[in-house]
C-alpha cells in the first residue's frame, strides 16, 4: 500500500516480541506503518518502551505511564520518576493510565486516585493523554469532567464499548482509537455502525499488538501474535463501514495521529524524520 499509516498503540516491549523485535518494525515498515506510539504500561516498561523509542527512533515513539492494572504499586518516587521521562523528546503522551472495573487488578479507589495524579502531570507537561477504560465509562468520564478544560487532549485507546460510552467520550472532545476487536465477529460487530458517528478528527486506529490479532485476516500467523504490519486489515474494516476508502481512512486517521500525538512540526527536535 502506498498510505503511511500510524499505529498508536504498540506493545513492543513485550516478550512476545524478544526473538525479532527488529524484524517486526521492519515489517511494519513494509506495510505502511511508518509511524508507531509505542505503549509505556509502568515506570518500569515506560523506561524499556523509551529505550526502543530511541532505537527505532526513524518510526517509534512512545507514551510513559501507570496502567490502572499496577496503580496499587505506584508510589511518590513513581510518580516523581514518571515526570521525569515526560521531558524526553520521545515521550508523546501520558498514559496508558485509566480504569479497569473488569478485572480489578488494583482497587478501584486506587485507581481512580493514580488516574488522577496522571491527569494532572499531564496538565503539568502538556502531553495529550493515552486512556485505558474497561466497564467503568461513566466513572472514567466523571473524573474526565474535572480536568477536560485543562487537559491538552485525550484518546480512549482500544475503543470496545457500546454507543452510550462512545457518546460520552465524544461529547467530552475525546479521540477514539480503534483495534483488530471490530474485525471480531463474536464480539465486535456493534462497532462497525458506531464508525459513522466518529469524525475524522477523532478517530485513529491501532493494533495492541501482540494483541488482538484480527480475526478477519486471510492469512493468520501459526503463533496467533499481531504486530503493527497488520494495522491495514483494522484501516479495512472501518473503510467497509463508513463507505470510505481505505486509502481515505488511512489518510485521515494519520493525519489526526500526527496531529494528536504533536508530530506535525518540529516538537523536542525530532530531527524532522518522516516529514514531522
Amino acid at each position: 500500500m502506498t498510505q503511511q499509516l500510524v499505529d498508536i498503540g504498540v506493545n513492543l516491549s513485550d516478550k512476545a516480541f524478544d526473538q525479532d523485535r527488529d524484524e517486526v518494525v521492519s515489517r511494519a515498515v513494509e506495510h505502511g506503518v511508518t509511524t508507531m506510539i509505542l505503549t509505556g504500561t509502568s515506570l518500569t516498561e515506560s523506561q524499556k518502551v523509551l529505550g526502543l523509542a530511541r532505537k527505532y527512533s526513524e518510526h517509534c515513539f512512545c507514551t510513559a505511564g501507570i496502567h490502572p492494572h499496577g496503580a496499587k504499586d505506584a508510589n511518590t518516587r513513581t510518580f516523581k520518576e514518571l515526570k521525569a521521562l515526560f521531558s524526553e523528546p520521545e515521550v508523546v503522551a501520558v498514559g496508558e493510565t485509566g480504569l479497569d472495573f473488569n478485572r480489578d487488578f488494583s482497587p478501584r479507589p486506587v485507581q481512580e486516585k493514580v488516574f488522577e495524579r496522571q491527569l494532572e502531570l499531564a496538565i503539568e507537561s502538556g502531553l495529550p493523554l493515552f486512556c485505558h477504560e474497561r466497564d467503568a465509562s461513566e466513572r472514567f468520564a466523571d473524573i474526565i469532567k474535572n480536568y477536560r478544560d485543562q487537559v491538552n487532549k485525550l484518546v480512549v485507546h482500544c475503543f470496545t464499548a457500546d454507543k452510550t460510552a462512545l457518546y460520552r467520550y465524544l461529547d467530552l472532545d475525546c479521540h477514539i482509537g480503534i483495534t483488530g476487536w471490530i474485525c471480531d465477529e463474536r464480539r465486535g460487530t456493534h462497532l462497525h455502525p458506531l464508525m459513522k458517528d466518529i469524525p475524522a478528527n477523532r478517530l485513529m486506529v491501532e493494533t495492541d499488538s501482540p494483541w488482538l490479532l484480527p480475526r478477519s485476516l486471510a492469512k493468520k500467523p501459526k503463533n496467533r501474535r499481531n504486530e503493527p504490519a497488520f494495522l491495514f486489515e483494522v484501516v479495512q474494516m472501518i473503510a467497509t463501514h463508513t463507505g470510505l476508502s481505505p486509502e481515505q481512512v488511512a489518510r485521515q486517521t494519520r493525519a489526526t495521529s500526527l496531529e494528536f500525538f504533536n508530530l506535525t512540526a518540529p516538537h523536542h527536535d525530532r530531527q524532522g524524520q518522516d516529514g514531522r
